[in-house]
C-alpha cells in the first residue's frame, strides 16, 4: 500500500499505545498510526515496548509514511513531557493525540466484592491516569499550534455491562474516561482544542487475539449488524475525529459498535439461538 489520501496533511499526530504485538491481531493502537501516516500526518509512534513500537513503524514506513517511535511509560508524568518533547523536536508541532493505553479485566476480573486494591489502582493507573498525564503535557504544546483534536479510547463497557463475566474495575475506568474527556472539551474549547472519545464495541483486535471461536462468533451475532469489527474500524472514526472534517465536534462519544448500544437482549435473542 501507498498513501492514500491527504486528510491530515501537514499534521503531527502521538498515538499512543501504538505498538504491535507479535502473533496477535492488529491492534486499535498499531490501525491508527498507519491510517493516520497514510492520510498524510507525521506520526509519534508510542508505546512502553520499544521491539512493539518498532514493528507498526516498519508498517508505516511500508506506506511510505513518516514516523518515529518514542519509549515511554505513559504513566509517568516525566515520560508523558519528554513524548511531547520528542513529537516537537522530530516534526515541529503537534496537532493530534490519540490515548490509546489501556489494559482489560481479563487479568483483574469481577465485582466490587472480589476486586484487589492493587488491582483495582493498576487500572487506574493504566487507563485513566495515562490519559490525563499525556493530555496535561500535549495540551500547552497544541495551544501554541492554534489548537488540536485529542481522542481518547474508551468502551462500551463504560455504558453497559457487556460481558459474562464482570469486570468492574475496567468498566470504572472506561467510564470516567468519558468524564474525563467531556471535562476536557468544555475546559480547553477556547483553546481551539476538540476532545472526543471513541466508545468500541466487541472488536477482535490485539487485546482479545486469544478468546476461543465461539466466544468470538457470540459476540458478533449481539449487535445489529451481526459483523465483525477490527481494530481499523476504530482507526478510520480516529482519521474522522482527528481531521478537520469534525471541526465543530467536540465533547462526543462516538460508538463503533454495529448498532450495539441502540438494542437490547430480547432484540437480539433471535439472531443468538
Amino acid at each position: 500500500m501507498e498513501k492514500s489520501g491527504t486528510r491530515l496533511r501537514e499534521k503531527v499526530a502521538i498515538v499512543t499505545g501504538a505498538g504491535s504485538r507479535e502473533g496477535y491481531a492488529d491492534g486499535t493502537g498499531l490501525a491508527t498510526a498507519v491510517l493516520f501516516a497514510m492520510q498524510g500526518a507525521k506520526v509519534l509512534v508510542v508505546d512502553v515496548d520499544a521491539e512493539n513500537a518498532a514493528r507498526t513503524v516498519a508498517a508505516i514506513e511500508e506506506v511510505e509514511g513518516e514516523t518515529s517511535a518514542f519509549v515511554a511509560d505513559v504513566t509517568q508524568s516525566g515520560d508523558c513531557e519528554a513524548m511531547v518533547e520528542a513529537a516537537i523536536e522530530r516534526f515541529g508541532h503537534l496537532n493530534i493525540l490519540f490515548n490509546n493505553v489501556g489494559i482489560s479485566g481479563i487479568g483483574n476480573p469481577g465485582t466490587v466484592l472480589d476486586v484487589e486494591e492493587d488491582g483495582w489502582e493498576r487500572m487506574m493507573e493504566i487507563n485513566l491516569k495515562s490519559m490525563m498525564l499525556t493530555c496535561k503535557h500535549a495540551i500547552p504544546a497544541m495551544v501554541e499550534t492554534g489548537g488540536g483534536s485529542i481522542i481518547n479510547v474508551s468502551s462500551i463497557a463504560a455504558l453497559r455491562s457487556p460481558n459474562m463475566a464482570p469486570e468492574v474495575a475496567y468498566a470504572t475506568s472506561k467510564g470516567a474516561v468519558i468524564s474525563l474527556t467531556r471535562n476536557m472539551a468544555v475546559h480547553h474549547g477556547r483553546d481551539g482544542i476538540r476532545v472526543n472519545c471513541i466508545v468500541p464495541g466487541y472488536l477482535y483486535a490485539s487485546m482479545v487475539s486469544k478468546i476461543s471461536d465461539e466466544y468470538r462468533d457470540l459476540r458478533r451475532r449481539t449487535a445489529p449488524l451481526g459483523t465483525e469489527g477490527t481494530a481499523w474500524d476504530v482507526a478510520w472514526a480516529a482519521v474522522f475525529l482527528a481531521s478537520d472534517e469534525s471541526r465543530w465536534i467536540s465533547g462526543v462519544m462516538l460508538p463503533v459498535d454495529a448498532g450495539l448500544l441502540a438494542t437490547t437482549p430480547l432484540t437480539m435473542l433471535p439472531h443468538l439461538r
